[in-house]
């Protein structure tokens, strides 16, 4: 329990009492009550709109409420003050005691502070990256691997129970091509002088050993044999090599998944099928007519029957085709089996996609909703690509690669937790550059290391206070004041911050957290650039030291925590 859903409680009680003595009826619904840290910390240590939300189903004015309420709240042990604002805002002051048994609070959790079972075990499956398998991942994925990895460490942090999906699309065309390039190289392995890769497929360097090996497994049998004969066994190793590559350049990022689904195995057992036959047993598939396109008409188009999936009966702006006129799957057919798949298995769906698919978002949470009857959460985290800068200049293509700039380049070159903290500094749907000389600037506009940089003084502070033989003894902790308890204060709202990331998934949330706890520390750290007597460390005054030391300790912990939360380890020395 937090000391915001611990003083939620007291409130509860309070409203109980009310309710009892008549001044409030019963049963109101209180589910939009909070108890959260005033806008203005000048006016208190905790808000709560509990008059605004109740007077008018109450049928009474937020003040009298707010008043009855206040009186109640005086009451409650560890609230020093109690004021009504405005039009029934109450605000609470509460006494030091509470804050400092809070660094205590921080200490007994440790790892586990800012940890719930807010999940109660709910089970949420999360597919995040799920790259065309043509290729090794370049930056454009980047992104969206650290932004599900992260959401996935939060929400398994807040007591859901988490499966981490990769999807494999390797049923399409795409793959077609894949195999089609691959025998290019194969052949160019076999001595055969191939000349430039040739439009519409794929360039990249990353496929020579790949032709080499299939070269020498295979000699010359398929050099001039039909496409007919090799396509199928060309594509599979193919697959195969790039899931290879891009299983490999998700260890470097810390990305891990616990399945890897495939889009052939999918429809190879006939799970497209099996859905459609849920969908119509339900009359939501249909065998009708698409509308002409908008606007002027192609000579060539035809009114051809197709089934389609009635998808305007939840929200979508048409209905839309499962199948091609050939009888072949639509992207929207197979998706629309693979959510069916992931839903038998979960209780909540997230799937973590690139902005360019937003247009996609309507049909298949229409899908999920027709599947599941409406028992599945259905969410879509969109991810904005990411721009790379060199010194504020674009950074130029690797042709290596196929005219696009690695994941694994990058994160050689800055690192891995640079990389992933760097990828949260933002709202996923909000545009990103990403420039490699600000990135590892020591600044404090680089919030990575000013992050870090809190951690790495905690540290440092530590090992100081040891070797002058302050760090042992128990902390005396009323010898911290109003100034130094304020950084207490923002110190715990991290588990309420960690809360409310899960609900809203949104895992940047963390990195502002962290960002602005460096920030508070790092100001009364340089208090004692001027004033001696408010340093951290003072060996003339052991008893303060410790008190200091242990509020240090308590905010790099919560540091830790939050770092671990997003994937990045915490450093105790900067180079």
């Amino acid at each position: 329990m937090t000391l915001y859903t611990r003083f939620a409680d007291y409130l509860d009680a309070a409203l109980d009492d009310l309710t009892l003595a008549g001044v409030l009826p019963e049963g109101l619904d209180r589910r939009g009550v909070t108890v959260e840290p005033p806008r203005d910390t000048t006016h208190g240590d905790l808000a709560t709109n509990a008059a605004m939300v109740l007077a008018k189903p109450a049928k009474t004015s937020p003040r009298a409420l707010a008043d009855a309420l206040a009186a109640e709240l005086r009451k409650v042990n560890g609230v020093a003050a109690v004021a009504v604002a405005g039009p029934g805002f109450i605000n609470l002051r509460l006494v030091d005691a509470i804050w400092r048994d809070e660094i205590a609070a921080i200490t007994a959790a440790g790892a586990d502070y800012g940890r719930s079972d807010t999940g109660a075990g709910t089970t949420v499956n999360i597919e995040y990256v799920s790259t065309n398998p043509t290729g090794p991942m370049h930056m454009g994925h980047c992104r969206g691997a650290v932004v599900g990895d992260a959401l996935a460490n939060l929400l398994a942090f807040t007591g859901y129970d988490v499966t981490r999906e990769y999807y494999i699309n390797d049923a399409g065309g795409q793959v077609d091509v894949l195999a089609r390039s691959v025998h290019l190289r194969y052949r160019e392995a076999l001595g055969e002088a191939v000349g430039a890769v040739p439009e519409g497929l794929y360039p990249g360097d990353y496929l020579v050993p790949v032709g080499a090996a299939l070269a020498e497994e295979f000699g010359d049998r398929y050099a001039t044999a039909p496409e007919a004969d090799w396509l199928v066994l060309f594509r599979t190793r193919a697959v195969a090599a790039m899931m290879t590559l891009i299983k490999a350049d998700l260890v470097l990022l810390g990305v891990h998944h616990d399945v890897f689904a495939s889009e052939a195995a999918l429809q190879a057992a006939g799970k497209p099928e099996a859905a459609e036959a849920v969908l119509r047993a339900r009359d939501l598939i249909y065998d009708g007519v698409l509308e002409a396109p908008k606007g002027e008409t192609p000579e060539d188009w035809e009114p051809v029957v197709l089934p389609l999936f009635r998808s305007t009966r939840f929200g979508d702006d048409q209905d839309r085709p499962i199948r091609k006129s050939n009888g072949s799957w639509t992207y929207f057919g197979a998706d629309l089996a693979y959510h069916f798949q992931k839903a038998q298995g979960a209780d909540q769906l997230i799937d973590i996609w690139g902005a360019d698919h937003a247009g996609t978002v309507k049909r298949i949470t229409a899908a999920v909703a027709a599947l599941t009857e409406g028992r599945t959460r259905f969410d879509v985290k969109l991810v904005q690509m990411v721009r790379l800068l060199r010194g504020g200049e674009p950074v130029k293509m690797s042709k290596r690669a196929g005219n696009f700039v690695t994941l694994a380049d990058v994160v050689r070159e800055v690192g891995k937790d640079v990389v992933r903290f760097t990828m949260l500094t933002r709202r996923s749907d909000a545009q990103m550059d990403f420039d490699f000389a600000k990135v590892v600037e020591a600044s404090k506009d680089n919030p990575v290391f000013y992050v870090n940089y809190a951690h790495a003084r905690i540290a440092s502070l530590h090992r100081r206070a040891v070797e002058a033989g302050i760090a042992e003894g128990t902390a005396d902790l009323s010898r911290l004041d109003t100034e130094e308890l304020a950084l207490v204060k923002l110190a715990a709202q991290f588990p309420r911050t960690v809360e409310t990331a899960a609900n809203t998934r949104e895992p940047h949330r963390i990195a502002f957290y962290l960002y602005d706890l460096a920030a508070a520390f790092h100001a009364l750290w340089n208090v004692g650039n001027d004033r001696p007597d408010r340093r951290f460390l003072m060996v003339d005054d052991a008893e303060a030291t410790r008190a200091r030391l242990a509020l240090a300790a308590g905010v790099g912990q919560i540091i830790r925590n939050g770092l671990s939360i997003m994937g990045v380890e915490a450093v105790s020395e900067m180079n």
